[in-house]
């Protein structure tokens, strides 16, 4: 029988309503139900949300952020091509096999430049200090071989470090 069948009996109608209003009488002393949740949150503590996953779950997921991270290296690696409307001093000079140039102006200024050169040149260790690389006191007098990148005006735009003694 479900409640409702029971409900709609007449020989159980009557002993139902004494129950119900019995029952509803009836209270559970002060404090009962807080040592009741107070024993059951000993018994079965809360699980932190990385509790809840498998090792297997947690290697899935570091693979699939590995893989993430080296798309996203992919994605941002530089081009091999120059950008349309870049003179070739300027590209055999920014994509050759050697280190990158180090910007000492703005790109739109690099880019504006009509006829760069590319010059060997001593720079002072003390300049490269002004640039944040380290400098050894003991050193800061010496000079260091560099490619410079100038402009038609002399100007440097762009530096690169040949040899560090």
């Amino acid at each position: 029988m479900t409640p409702d069948d029971t409900d709609r009996d007449p020989l159980l109608a009557a002993p139902f309503d004494s129950l119900r209003t019995a029952l509803a009488a009836q209270n559970a002393p002060r404090g009962v139900e807080k040592e009741l949740m107070d024993a059951f949150a000993k018994q079965f503590p809360p699980r932190r949300w990385y509790h809840a996953l498998s090792p297997r779950q947690w290697r899935v997921a570091g693979g699939a952020a590995a893989l993430a991270a080296a798309a996203l290296l992919l994605a941002m690696a530089p081009r091999l091509h120059t950008a349309p409307g870049a003179n070739a001093a300027m590209a055999g000079a920014a994509f050759d096999d050697g280190p990158a140039f180090v910007a000492l102006q703005s790109k739109e200024r690099i880019e504006q430049e009509a006829d760069p050169r590319v010059l060997e040149a001593d720079v002072p260790r003390t300049a490269l200090a002004a640039l944040g690389l380290p400098v050894d006191p003991e050193q800061a007098g010496d000079s260091v071989r560099a490619e410079m990148l100038v402009g038609a005006d002399g100007a440097p735009l762009a530096l690169r470090l040949i040899s560090l003694p």
